[in-house]
């Protein structure tokens, strides 16, 4: 019989993938409303991706409990897929592949781990929901020792899956080129400008180099919130952020941001991919190197991707965090195609191994499997006291729309929020 789940949330497409790539196992995906669209309309390049048609959580709980007996599982992003399961009294996995769990919503005064300031601080009953959900959940996954480790500090029974899908449609090294009329070697980082990203080091390291090149980058940065989450006092790294635009190096090229399934035309037209240099391997650089493209992108050594049981070494460079190194790697980058293609060639076999679609969705395909005999239904099993405690959680929603309004009107505008406001 195949496995049909249900999946709530998907910032990070990781789902959509799921959905496009699946064979031995069905995915519904259903998503929250996105600013600055038609609710009618599909935000996701697949029409099978369905949208709630408000942000409030009673309609999505209701919406939620209207379909799930047409699955067996349910998956969630956090914190707020996780958040409607939880309240539709379903089995849900939630998955993690972001500071979603560096500074969980449970914790007291959690601080961002680069600009420093404190996150969402929620307040002691609000903390206790949270912590709920998460306790309640019936398995927690992650990757990476980055979003692992911390996972496994509150989930000992914590599930690594490591290898994370790529959208080998729309990134391949025979994807078109777009014509960039580049003049000279050109460096393209795409992602998002931030001291979170690593920008400090890179900067300083533009500024290093000896070599002659463009470094095109997209015009994308965060001021007073951070992948949707607001924090409370967001001055410290915004103030940051800002000043890194405004101090780029001279070699810095400024783009309009890049509709993500055109991103592999990019790819194809320049020379090198830019990543971060935090430490963590990102949906951009594995999307490039699938594109045949070397990409420079800080690789922690002591930091191992676990694939079929073996800990698999990242080629990736450079090593450590230091200005100096990256710049000599920029150079010789430049300078040296044997070096270009002797480094893409050993990026290419490792991301292969850890982002080929079928691999990835054999190792969810396992999960899927052994949580589906142990749980014979999607519905979870619910006390009279939690029945008792979501009951009141719900009748607070009044409060939180209005302590919110001003904001999602400023972002989505007054029409939009009042259309997905609606009792």
């Amino acid at each position: 019989m195949t496995l049909k789940i249900l999946a709530i949330g998907d910032a990070t497409n990781n789902f959509y993938m799921m959905q496009k790539y699946a064979k031995n196992f069905e995915i519904h995906l259903i998503d929250f409303p996105k600013k600055g669209v038609d609710i009618k309309a599909h935000s996701s390049p697949s029409d099978e991706v369905e949208l709630f048609d408000s942000l409030l959580i009673s309609k999505q709980v209701d919406k939620i409990k209207q379909i799930k007996d047409e699955f067996d599982l349910c998956i969630a992003k956090p914190w707020a897929g996780a958040r409607i399961a939880y309240l539709a009294g379903l089995n849900y996995i939630m998955y993690f592949t972001g500071s979603d769990i560096i500074t969980p919503p449970f914790m007291k005064n959690p601080k961002h781990i680069y600009g420093g300031e404190v996150t969402e601080n929620f307040n002691f009953f609000e903390r206790g929901f949270y912590r709920k959900v998460f306790d309640s959940a019936i398995a927690c996954v992650s990757t990476s020792d980055s979003f692992f480790l911390p996972l496994q500090r509150y989930r000992k029974d914590a599930i690594r899956i490591d290898r994370i899908c790529v959208d080998t449609e729309f990134f391949n090294e025979n994807v078109s080129k777009y014509d960039l009329q580049k003049k000279k070697f050109t460096i393209f980082a795409p992602q998002r400008l931030g001291l979170e990203k690593g920008y400090d080091v890179i900067w300083d390291a533009i500024k290093l180099c000896k070599s002659d090149f463009d470094f095109l980058q997209v015009k994308w940065f965060i001021e007073s919130n951070r992948g949707g989450r607001t924090v409370t006092d967001p001055n410290k790294l915004t103030k940051i952020n800002r000043d890194l635009y405004e101090n780029a190096p001279s070699q810095v090229k400024f783009i309009p941001v890049i509709d993500h399934k055109d991103l592999g035309k990019y790819f194809a037209a320049v020379d090198v991919i830019m990543g971060q240099m935090t430490g963590d391997l990102a949906g951009i650089e594995r999307e490039a190197v699938f594109c045949k493209k070397p990409v420079l992108c800080y690789s922690d050594p002591n930091r191992k991707n676990i694939l079929d049981g073996k800990n698999i070494e990242s080629p990736f460079l450079p090593k450590s965090r230091n200005a100096r190194e990256l710049a000599d790697l920029i150079d010789k980058i430049v300078e040296s195609k044997e070096f270009r293609d002797d480094l893409v060639a050993k990026e290419y076999q490792y991301v292969k191994n850890l982002s080929t679609p079928e691999l990835v969705m054999k190792d969810w395909e396992s999960v899927f499997e052994r949580l589906g005999k142990k749980y014979k239904t999607i519905d979870r099993e619910t006390s009279f006291y939690e029945k008792v405690v979501n009951y009141f959680g719900l009748s607070f929603e009044r409060f939180y729309i209005k302590k919110f309004r001003e904001k999602n009107i400023q972002s989505r505008g007054e029409k939009e929020y009042e259309l997905l406001t609606r009792r």
